[in-house]
């Protein structure tokens, strides 16, 4: 894989709304300054830390207050069944991992966008092997049937707690934490949010979008 440098590494969670609108802003800022970043995903995963599934009702504030700050998102209200909810993203940032060493940065990244905009814009739950494949299948960048197979057999699942066991490092902070070619690195640019205790949902303090193509262009 490329080492280039413009390889930014981005630790996130998929089931994490504020990673999914910082990448949604990195990919956006590289397009508009006509940058090719590669974006080494790595997972840090909620789940583990918290040692709980994904907390559906934490997510949907944060899901509705993204949605209504960043309306191209087109992100929608989980529309299945409480049931249906994709209790784990285990599964979905293995697929990134093994899209990445099979083939490429661009691969990985293409896929990461697309499982988050399922699980955000079209409630498809990410926790099940088939529909990770099936989204797999409509990224022209993912080989799908290398992809099930390597998800078959589970060969990048050790890299997912590999990467959890780098993210307790007190150098990363959250999701997402990114570390930028220049040695430089951001936890969370560009938004800033508190959720008041007793509150039904977070309350976005600032946002500025402009800070990522001032940081693609860095």
């Amino acid at each position: 894989m490329s080492t280039d440098a413009h390889r930014i590494t981005v630790y996130s969670d998929i089931g994490c709304p504020w990673a999914s609108l910082a990448l949604h802003h990195l990919r956006r800022a590289a397009r508009e300054e006509g940058v090719e970043p590669a974006v080494d995903h790595r997972a840090f995963p909620l789940e583990l830390f918290n040692a709980r599934p994904t907390p559906k009702h934490i997510l949907d504030p944060e899901v509705a207050a993204v949605a209504e700050a960043e309306p191209a998102l087109r992100w929608r209200p989980w529309s299945r069944p409480d049931a249906e909810y994709a209790v784990t993203t285990l599964l979905a940032m293995e697929a990134v991992q093994a899209a990445k060493h099979l083939d490429g940065y661009a691969a990985s990244d293409q896929l990461d966008a697309a499982l988050r905009h399922a699980l955000y814009a079209e409630s498809r739950c990410v926790s099940v092997h088939t529909e990770v494949v099936s989204v797999a299948a409509r990224c022209p960048l993912v080989d799908a049937a290398r992809l099930e197979d390597a998800l078959r057999r589970g060969t990048h699942r050790a890299d997912v707690f590999a990467q959890w066991e780098e993210s307790r490092s007190p150098a990363v902070q959250g999701s997402p934490h990114l570390f930028l070619p220049d040695g430089s690195d951001v936890h969370n640019p560009g938004i800033a949010f508190t959720w008041p205790e007793d509150a039904p949902a977070p309350v976005i303090t600032a946002y500025d979008p402009s800070v990522w193509n001032r940081l693609v262009k860095r």
